[in-house]
Order: C-alpha cells, then sequence, then structure tokens
C-alpha cells in the first residue's frame, strides 16, 4: 500500500519505459511468427518433401507458436503498464496539487498525511473608558483549519485512489508469466486468454472496451482505427482480439492477427474440454421404471456424447482453417488471411487466399445449405481451386478468393431450407462485410469484386440487393434455389453482369422453384408428381426467363461446381478476372 510519500516520488515513466520494452518485443515477436509463417515454412511446403523438411517443419510450428504466445502475453504486459502509469497519473497530480497548496500556504504535511498549520494570532480590543474589567478577545473561526482539512482530505484522497489502482493491477501483472520450456502447451494458451480476460477487467477505464464501434458502419470502424496512435491499435488488438478481428472495415493483416490468436486460444480449450469429458458413460442403462423397455438410454452418455460430438466438430472447423494455414507456399497458394472467427452456434469462418486490400480482384464465396464450421474444409478448397484457376490467365492482376461463412445457413433441405429467415438474416451481414472490404480496399473502384453464392447461398446474395448496396460488379449463382427476385435486372447490377450454372442433374433449383424462392409465377406444376399447395412455379437464375447468362457446366450433381480441369469452374475463374470472352455459354 503506497504511502503518499512513494506517490509524491513515483516515476510513471519508469512504468511506460518498460511498457515500451514489452510492445517491442510483441511487435518483433509478431513480425517473426509472419517470417516463420510466411517465408520460411511456405518456402519449405514449396520446396520440400523430404523426411528431414517434415521435422524441420513441426519445429518452425513450434516456433510460430511461441512467437504468437510471446506476442499475445508481452503485449497484456505492454497494455496493463500504460494503464497503471495512466491510471496513477491522476491520483499522483491531485497529490501534488495538495502539497503545492500546502506550501503555498505554509502548512506543514506529516507524515501520516495530517497536516499542521499556524495557530491563528488572537484579536485584541481596547476596553471602554470607565471598564473595571478588560473583555476575552473574541473566539472566531480560524481559516487555516479549514483549508487544512481540505489539503489532507485531498492527500487522503489521492492516496486512496492510487491505492485502489495498484490493487487492481498488482494481481493482474502477478500473474503474466510464463512456465518454463520451449512447448506453448494447450493450458497455457487457455491461461494467455484468461490473462486477456484479467487484463479487460484492470485496465477498463485505460482501454474501455465501450469505445470500440458498436453496430457502426464500415467506414466509422475505419475512421476510429484511423484515429488510434499504433500504440493503441496494438493494444486494442491484443486486449480486444474478438472484437477487433470482427470490426469490417479494418485492413486485412490486423483482423487476421486478432483473429488467428481467437482460432488458437479456442482450439486450446476445446482440446481441454475434450479431455474433461472424461470416459464414456454406459450408453444403455436398466429402466428404472422396471417397465418396458428393459433398457433406456442412458441420459449421462447422451449429455457426454452431445458434448463430444459438439467438440469434435469444432475441432474439424479449426484444423481445416490451419491446414490452410500451412498450405501456404505449395503450389504458389498466397497467404491466407483468418477475416472473421468464432464458434457461436454452428460457427463461423471467413478465409481469404491472399490479401483482398491490395488485390484487384476479389471474389466472395457464399456457400449454402448445411454450411457450417465442421464443414469449412470444403469451402476452402473451392475457393483454393478457384484462385488457382484465375492464375491461369496470362497477364492477370493479383487475385484473393474468399471464403464467407459469416451467416447462419439453413441445416436441412426440409424444412429449413425452404424458408426465406436465414437469407432475411444474412443478407445485412454480407452488405456490412462488402462494405467493409471496399472500405479496406481503398473504395468500391479499388478492385474488381464478384460476388459467388452457392445453393441457399445464392438466396442470401439475392435478399443482399435488395436490402443495400451489395458492391459486386459481377455475381455469379451455382445450383440456385432462387434469389428473391424474378429477373436479373432486379439485382441492380445489370443483367449482363449476372451470371448462372446449373447442372442437369442438380436438383436443387427445381426444388426452389416448387419452395418458392424465385420471383415470377408461371404456370401450375408438379414436382415428381407431388402436388404443392402453392399453385405456381417461380423463376431461379438458370432459366432463361430470369435474364442471366448461363454458363456452360460439365459437372454433375449441386455440389461439383468447383472440381479443377472443368468448364464449370474456368467460367467462374473467367469472370472473376474479367475475361468475359473467355467464359462459354
Amino acid at each position: 500500500m503506497p504511502t503518499w510519500q512513494q506517490l509524491r516520488d513515483l516515476k510513471l515513466s519508469d512504468y511506460t519505459t518498460a511498457a515500451d520494452g514489452y510492445g517491442k518485443v510483441s511487435s518483433r515477436a509478431d513480425a517473426a511468427k509472419g517470417r516463420v509463417d510466411n517465408e520460411m515454412l511456405s518456402k519449405l511446403h514449396e520446396t520440400q518433401e523430404s523426411d528431414a523438411s517434415k521435422a524441420a517443419v513441426g519445429d518452425l510450428s513450434r516456433l510460430s507458436r511461441n512467437y504468437q504466445y510471446l506476442h499475445s502475453e508481452c503485449g497484456l504486459i505492454r497494455t496493463a503498464l500504460n494503464g497503471l502509469a495512466t491510471e496513477l497519473a491522476g491520483p499522483q497530480k491531485k497529490l501534488n496539487q495538495a502539497l503545492e497548496d500546502a506550501v503555498n500556504l505554509k502548512f506543514t504535511v506529516n507524515a501520516d498525511g495530517s497536516v499542521h498549520f499556524p495557530a491563528p494570532v488572537p484579536l485584541l480590543t481596547v476596553p471602554a473608558q470607565g471598564a473595571t474589567d478588560s473583555p476575552r478577545p473574541p473566539l472566531l473561526p480560524d481559516p487555516n483549519q479549514a483549508k487544512a482539512q481540505d489539503i489532507a482530505d485531498r492527500i487522503a484522497g489521492a492516496v486512496g485512489d492510487a491505492n485502489e489502482i495498484d490493487g487492481r493491477y498488482a494481481g493482474t501483472l502477478r500473474k503474466l508469466k510464463a512456465a518454463p520450456g520451449l512447448d506453448v502447451t494447450d493450458a497455457m494458451l487457455t491461461d494467455a486468454a484468461q490473462d486477456t480476460k484479467d487484463v479487460q477487467k484492470a485496465t477498463g477505464h485505460f482501454l474501455p472496451e465501450s469505445a470500440i464501434p458498436h453496430d457502426k458502419s464500415a467506414a466509422d470502424n475505419r475512421a476510429w482505427w484511423d484515429g488510434l496512435t499504433q500504440e493503441q491499435r496494438d493494444e486494442y488488438s491484443t486486449l480486444y482480439p474478438e472484437r477487433i478481428g470482427a470490426l469490417d472495415g479494418l485492413p486485412s493483416p490486423v483482423r487476421d492477427d486478432a483473429n488467428r490468436m481467437v482460432l488458437a486460444q479456442s482450439h486450446a480449450q476445446v482440446d481441454i474440454d475434450l479431455q474433461n469429458l472424461g470416459p464414456e458413460p454406459s450408453k444403455m442403462i436398466a429402466n428404472p421404471s422396471g417397465s418396458y423397455p428393459v433398457a433406456i438410454t442412458n441420459p449421462a452418455w447422451r449429455t457426454w456424447n452431445d458434448s463430444k460430438n459438439r467438440l469434435n466438430a469444432q475441432l474439424k472447423g479449426m484444423d481445416a482453417i490451419q491446414k490452410r494455414f500451412d498450405n501456404t507456399g505449395k503450389e504458389g497458394l498466397p497467404q491466407a488471411y483468418l477475416l472473421g472467427f468464432d464458434t457461436k452456434g454452428n460457427g463461423h469462418a471467413i478465409i481469404a487466399n491472399g490479401n483482398p486490400d491490395t488485390a484487384k480482384n476479389t471474389a466472395v464465396y457464399v456457400p449454402g445449405t448445411t454450411s457450417k464450421l465442421e464443414g469449412i474444409g470444403g469451402d476452402i478448397n473451392r475457393m483454393t481451386n478457384l484462385w488457382n484457376d484465375t492464375q491461369g490467365f496470362p497477364g492477370s492482376p493479383s487475385t484473393s478468393t474468399i471464403t464467407w461463412l459469416g451467416y447462419d445457413a439453413p441445416q436441412s433441405i426440409v424444412p429449413e431450407a425452404m424458408e426465406k429467415h436465414f437469407a432475411h438474416e444474412g443478407a445485412p451481414k454480407l452488405n456490412q462485410f462488402m462494405d467493409g472490404l471496399a472500405t479496406a480496399q481503398g473504395g468500391p473502384d479499388a478492385s474488381h469484386t464478384t460476388v459467388i453464392g452457392h445453393s441457399y447461398g445464392s438466396t442470401v446474395v439475392g435478399d443482399a440487393t435488395l436490402k443495400g448496396h451489395l458492391g459486386a460488379d459481377d455475381i455469379v449463382v451455382a445450383g440456385s434455389p432462387g434469389m428473391l427476385v424474378g429477373d436479373a435486372r432486379d439485382l441492380g447490377i445489370g443483367k449482363d453482369h449476372v451470371y448462372a450454372e446449373a447442372a442437369g442433374d442438380d436438383p436443387v433449383p427445381l426444388g426452389g422453384k416448387i419452395a418458392g424462392l424465385g420471383g415470377h409465377k408461371w404456370g401450375v406444376q408438379t414436382w415428381h408428381g407431388i402436388p404443392y399447395d402453392a399453385g405456381y412455379i417461380e423463376t431461379v437464375p438458370s432459366d432463361e426467363a430470369f435474364g442471366a447468362h448461363r454458363m456452360k457446366t460439365d459437372t454433375s450433381g449441386h455440389s461439383d461446381y468447383w472440381n479443377s480441369n472443368t468448364q464449370s469452374l474456368h467460367n467462374q475463374a473467367a469472370v472473376v478476372v474479367g475475361r468475359y470472352d473467355q467464359v462459354k455459354e
């Protein structure tokens, strides 16, 4: 507990100097991680396939994990020290002002914080003529006593404030330490996540989460970010990685750095949660009621199994994202950027091949029914295949292909995919992301942008055009059940910039027409002889009446439009790079 003398003599510059040192270590660790991931590992992936190279990859991956941990923990220490110095500056200033007032009044401040002041000079009066007794001096209030009490109260208040601040930070700073050794374990990463929460609580007055924009436009988000100093940006990124990683309009490298920390800590926590599940309970138990059936499913097993399946599903998705990171450099594949990630509900992720901020061509892929974090690997592969195909066009400028699982997709064909509310809820999120993408790129004309919708994802894309400005130069849909409009002209970008693919044996376009996700009513129909109540069939993008370019498709079924070495994929790549003359209709 500091005394007023310690508070007076405290050199806050010692804290800020130490904070600068930890900040430099944090920044250097982050830069070193980038070099390991995007230079060393990518080169090994590109050129080496030996057992020795695999061992080197393992060592470098551990080194990358170490750097990431250093980046986070040292960043937290920097933020805590800066917060401590900033907050203590207030009580110290309050104390120094009180001490200065005491000096000016010639008061003495005692070691215990009490204030001594000189006794007043009594006021003497001349006795009246003929008076026999001299009157006593009148008792007047001593103004120095009130002044001294005020100074003592201010000194006590300053020391009390400093004690509260010191207590709030001291416990948090003591926790910011690492275990010895070279391995960053899951336990260390989950501890780092708890450290982040502790520092958030301690620095709430210094670096409040409420200052981060919420439900603002991408332009507002970027204006807030640009208004911060570099040190403040680093502190916010370290302290609130989930919020910064999800903030549309910020530079992609910033969001990627924040989201990778969230991913690493989430993966570690899921690993630990799986270990803590314990052994599998008996699946069947005797019926406690004694009636038929004699055995029933054990409720404890059902809870255990549901938790195991949920956690394994999350791990599968996170491992797929990490695999894409690890594949950087293979066959020229560019660095990946994680522009969004969380495990809420079925999970969400946004992954870019190449930096979209600097790409001259950008493609954003919106997946459809049954999409969730567990299956993100397939969606990532589709955009990887698309990126690879765009590289086959001579002279094409840089391209970034993005998997956008930023909405809650329907998880069943019937009844969920028949409902429109998934599109209504996802469309504003897509528009916000697209707005943020253009903001980070430097404006709507900085990159030629194509939005690609698969299955129900095309319905989300259609609704996004109805709810705001999608920000796309071209729209491509594959296996679309309908876009909530009946004509390509209704999408707001001109029908010459709308492209559709539908395999001959893909049942979804017909099913979508019956479900009512199109916009124009036609004659009464039946589907496979099954009557339906709507009494009409609606247009979908693959219908000639819709007015879109109907691209040649040489793939089969509902999910093969992104298979390598196919015309279906090549047509999409031609649109993405603006080589419309190469599209076969």
